[in-house]
């Protein structure tokens, strides 16, 4: 039988086994599975890549963290103690007038990254000639470590910092610090004080008020007048000089509020460069020091018998001859020999009158009126640099 017939109607044959409809749609499905399997494929090379990817993470994760974890931590802390100190700008220190006594001026410090230097040997030599106060033999060590940081020097000179830069050596940068300057020089150097390379108050005012000139942006104000300063330490080099002095002391206290106006310690030193001074020009004569009171302390002794009624204005002591205490023979340096009152007692500063005035007020009274004078214990100032009083025992 034929698979064609006569469309009589329309005058031509028709294929009556292969119609064109069921052709086109199986030719469709074909690439739709061909495409269904090609991202399957697709989605199992990357699921599978992300696993394994996913593996590693966590085994890189639980060796850092388990295996690694202290080393890494102790890396992590040397780098930072290694790193160079994020600083805040230290406050000005003035006196009573506003001049300043100490402020801050940006500087800048050398140091190495020793990794990353091409030639340690060339580099100490070159160093050697622009630092010549750091040996080239140090400098080597230095810059042949194994160090990721490392300082070199602190606080360089600009024309320090401009030669080094020129060199050009990898390896080798600058940090920004600030470098405490003092425009009076050594002028109240034992009150001011000073402070290390990272501006950390040592002594003085520097040291006692640390806390405030770190954290606080305003001046530290103090008592000191600049100007009596500046006289009294005038008059006192004069003094030392005059009599070949190996050292001096003076003290200006205002006796209406008991501030103290000036300071001044001989020999002083510059307290911008502190470790080139000795410990006896360091030392703070006028508070830290201990001395006798000497003949000043017969004022002391005849308020303590006038205030107690042991004695008055109108009494006399024999000053004749001296007075022997114990082991100690009490003598006037220009003995009078004859009968002394209060006020001629001071006046001509008898020793043996004091004495006889001191026996009657006795030795409990007399330790109770220097307790309350503030003598049995460390002075009242602001700097730490104090002596505490030698006190002799009942």
């Amino acid at each position: 039988m034929s698979d064609w017939r006569e469309d009589k109607k329309q005058g031509r044959l028709t294929n009556l086994r292969s119609p064109q409809a069921p052709k086109s749609v199986i030719t469709l499905d074909g690439r739709v599975r061909h495409a269904l399997e090609v991202g399957r494929t697709r989605l199992i090379v990357a699921g599978t890549l992300m696993a394994i990817a996913f593996v590693i993470i966590s085994i890189r994760l639980v060796d850092l963290t388990l295996l690694q974890g202290p080393k890494s931590a102790s890396k992590t802390a040397r780098v930072i103690d290694e790193a160079p100190p994020v600083q805040t700008v230290r406050a000005d220190i003035v006196d009573r007038n506003g001049i300043v006594l100490a402020t801050t001026l940006p500087t800048a410090s050398l140091y190495a990254e020793p990794k990353k230097i091409p030639n340690p040997e060339v580099a100490a030599r070159l160093l050697a000639d622009i630092l010549p106060e750091i040996s080239q033999d140090k400098l080597l060590k230095k810059l042949a470590s194994d160090r990721g940081f490392i300082w070199i020097k602190r606080n360089l000179t600009p024309r320090q910092q401009y030669a080094v830069n020129n060199l050009g050596i990898p390896g080798l940068n600058f940090e920004t610090e600030q470098r405490r300057f003092y425009p009076h020089g050594n002028l109240g150097a034992h009150i001011i004080g000073f402070t290390n390379v990272d501006n950390k108050g040592l002594a003085g005012i520097e040291q006692s008020f640390d806390k405030a000139l770190r954290e606080n942006p305003e001046p530290v104000e103090l008592s000191i007048d600049l100007r009596v300063q500046h006289i009294l330490n005038e008059e006192m080099s004069r003094s030392m000089k005059e009599f070949n002095a190996i050292g001096a002391a003076g003290i200006v206290i205002d006796v209406n509020s008991g501030e103290i106006i000036s300071s001044v310690s001989l020999p002083n030193f510059d307290p911008g460069n502190p470790g080139a001074a000795s410990d006896d020009t360091r030392f703070n004569r006028a508070t830290l020091g201990i001395y006798e009171m000497g003949s000043t302390f017969k004022l002391l002794t005849s308020s303590m018998a006038l205030d107690e009624g042991v004695a008055s204005v109108y009494d006399g002591y024999d000053v004749s001859k001296p007075i022997r205490i114990s082991r100690f023979t009490i003598t006037d340096y220009k003995p009078l020999k004859r009968w002394l009152s209060v006020p001629e007692i001071l006046i001509y500063s008898s020793n043996i009158g004091t004495v006889q005035m001191a026996l009657e007020v006795g030795t409990e009274r007399q330790r109770k009126y220097l307790s309350n004078f503030g003598l049995l214990r460390p002075a009242s100032v602001e700097i730490s640099e104090v002596g505490t009083p030698l006190v002799p025992s009942p």
